[in-house]
């Protein structure tokens, strides 16, 4: 059974909580709150993908809309959201800590991610791991551009899980990067797909790969 969430989780800052929660048929301890990326909400394919896999482990599953999707139907985030975006993270963290025992993990794919990880390296005792899908590690074709300054305080576990023809960094500049964290870190290479990592022939094949493998890194 799924249902759809939305509610003030701060009434001083006015941030939202809105998406759809997966409950299991057998649950376990812990939850999972996943997010989306700069073009797309908590509808997304890979997402809805990830959640019924992550159910059916036993996890309970939050897809959220960042508060700027919540904002603007359709766009990506305006510059300056950012911030608001991991308020918005959370306090879809703390909504799932009262409504399921025990450990709650964050994941994201793309902007999302990159949003779930800043958070963490800000507040490392928040989440115990996390999950993050097609890191956007630098703009397509702006190598320079590299989004990796919170890396060296990022103290939580993640695990990557990255396309090996995503434009937004190779797999060898991931694994270049990933050395700056100083956290545990495991890299996942999905072949030949790209930033979306979800194709119609391997969406229901990577997403449990990707819910078993999180499952095992996060024990």
């Amino acid at each position: 059974m799924n249902d759809r969430v939305e509610i003030i989780a701060s009434r001083a800052e006015e941030v939202s909580v809105r998406g759809v929660l997966h409950h299991p048929t057998s649950p376990s301890e812990g939850a999972l709150v996943l997010t989306h990326g700069a073009g797309s909400n908590c509808n997304a394919p890979l997402l809805i993908s990830l959640a019924e896999a992550f159910s059916e482990a036993g996890t309970t599953v939050l897809r959220c809309d960042l508060p700027f999707r919540q904002s603007r139907p359709h766009g990506p985030p305006p510059r300056g959201s950012a911030e608001r975006d991991q308020q918005g993270l959370r306090a879809a963290v703390a909504f799932m800590k009262k409504q399921v025992p025990g450990r709650v993990l964050l994941g994201g794919h793309s902007y999302g991610g990159r949003q779930a990880s800043m958070l963490a390296a800000a507040e490392p005792e928040l989440v115990g791991k996390l999950l993050l899908l097609s890191y956007p590690l630098h703009p397509p074709q702006r190598l320079s551009e590299l989004r990796t300054g919170h890396f060296t305080s990022l103290h939580t576990p993640a695990l990557f899980v990255h396309g090996t023809k995503d434009g937004f960094g190779s797999i060898e500049e991931m694994m270049s990067a990933l050395k700056l964290i100083p956290a545990r870190t495991e890299l996942i290479p999905v072949t030949n797909t790209g930033h979306e990592l979800v194709t119609k022939r391997n969406r229901d094949e990577i997403s449990q790969r990707i819910a078993t493998a999180f499952l095992l890194f996060a024990k």
